[in-house]
């Protein structure tokens, strides 16, 4: 772990990304150039959520992929919905070499998000860059270093703690309505049937070595023959993915920090294991079954599971109050209810009425993702400021590489605050 960037100066930068930001003046009709690196799945949909979220601040420029099938797609569907043909690129470095390009969205797999991003703010651009920051702890850190350096923007794809209901849940937790919070519980279940097992993603009939760039794909990874099964569904082996870790649980951390004002996790016990799709043929390397115990330093405590093998309770965080419980369930509904006490409840608990919450019918938002789009290119404008930025994109990474080296080291993980490393007891 890098010992240059302490405690002191990793909690000095947080603060410092929450504060003030000062750009040069953009004129009123000026938009924000945009490269696109990496237009898969998420990608892909992300055009749309642009257009969504500023299609009068932005312009999508450029767009770069290492599948020709995906950047035709892309490029059709930017004629469609934007009514432009975006210059195309199979490296992102010459995408990055475009001077007019302000701003990049970054929508790879994560084990080419540290030397993107980089590359990105050495070339003086404005970064979003998807969730989790980096592929490792000290990745994450290299990342914030850049940033601080360069003083550009950049957003993490926690989108979370840009949704209306969130933000709700987090006012009225601060408002005192559950009392003190010691524990608080975060899960994620999904199923689906053995001929379409989690994240075995359809791969392109015409995918093949001449139009699909595996070496530029490979990035930093480790070096391996053409293999289309890791190319398409990369997040199921560990070169490329923390698995469960860091594509879902990190999200939930995340916000719970964020709706309690936490930071990083004292220590960290996951185990788990492939139990679901056990066919011998299936290669997979992460987990389909996780569990993970997390202490804080004040007396908190998080349980979180996700299995893919039952959709039954779908995925929420409950805090646990003394006096009662708030509960985000599937992005979509937030409820309060009061505890009984067994029919005793002091008085101003008794008062309490349930409430119940829905984000399209009380906010008009399906989740955070447009509102998190939005907040980036209204910080690039110097109108906002980003409500995650390095360091606390890096928090939230921290949780999930915390989970990811338990499981595979099978010991409890604890973390060093004063140092900003790590070690196993």
């Amino acid at each position: 772990m890098p010992d240059e960037l302490n405690r002191r100066d990793f909690l000095k930068a947080a603060a410092i990304a929450v504060g003030p930001v000062a750009l040069p003046a953009r004129g009123a009709n000026e938009k924000v150039n945009i490269g696109w690196i990496g237009v898969g799945t998420r990608g892909y949909a992300g055009l749309d959520w642009m257009h969504s979220a500023a299609p009068n601040d932005v312009k999508i420029t450029a767009i770069c992929d290492t599948y020709q099938g995906y950047i035709a797609r892309a490029k059709d569907r930017m004629q469609t919905i934007w009514g432009n043909a975006p210059a195309t690129y199979l490296d992102y470095r010459d995408l990055l070499a475009d001077k007019s390009v302000d701003a990049v969205f970054i929508m790879t797999p994560e084990h080419l998000h540290h030397d993107m991003t980089i590359a990105a703010l050495k070339a003086g651009k404005h970064v979003y860059i998807e969730k989790p920051l980096a592929h490792t702890i000290e990745e994450g850190f290299d990342i914030v270093r850049a940033w601080q350096q360069s003083g550009k923007i950049v957003q993490v794809g926690t989108q979370n703690r840009s949704s209306s209901l969130y933000k709700k849940a987090k006012e009225l937790i601060q408002q005192g309505t559950i009392g003190d919070v010691h524990y608080a519980r975060a899960f994620w279940y999904r199923n689906s049937l053995p001929n379409d097992p989690a994240w075995r993603y359809v791969i392109p009939p015409d995918t093949n070595p001449q139009n699909t760039d595996w070496n530029r794909f490979l990035g930093p990874a480790p070096k391996r023959p053409w293999d289309s099964q890791r190319y398409f569904q990369w997040r199921l082996y560990w070169d490329y993915s923390g698995g469960i870790s860091t594509d879902l649980l990190v999200h939930q951390t995340d916000i719970i920090n964020f709706m309690l004002d936490k930071t990083v996790p004292r220590s960290c016990m996951a185990s788990g294991g492939i139990y679901r799709w056990t066919d011998k043929n299936d290669d997979r390397e992460v987990p389909d079954t996780l569990s993970a115990i997390y202490e804080y330093g004040d007396d908190f405590h998080i349980n979180y599971s996700c299995y893919f093998g039952n959709e039954r309770y779908g995925y929420g965080e409950q805090i646990c109050g003394n006096d009662g419980t708030i509960e985000v369930m599937n992005r979509q509904d937030l409820y309060f209810t009061p505890e009984t006490f067994k029919g005793r409840a002091p008085a101003n608990v008794k008062a309490r009425q349930p409430i119940h919450l829905n984000g399209q019918k009380d906010f008009h938002e399906g989740d955070g993702a447009i509102n998190h789009f939005r907040n980036f290119i209204q910080s690039v404008l110097g109108n906002e400021k980003p409500i995650a930025p390095p360091p606390v994109g890096q928090q939230a990474a921290i949780s999930g590489h915390m989970a990811t080296l338990s499981f595979k080291n099978q010991k409890k993980i604890v973390w060093d605050e004063a140092a900003n490393t790590y070690h196993f007891v």
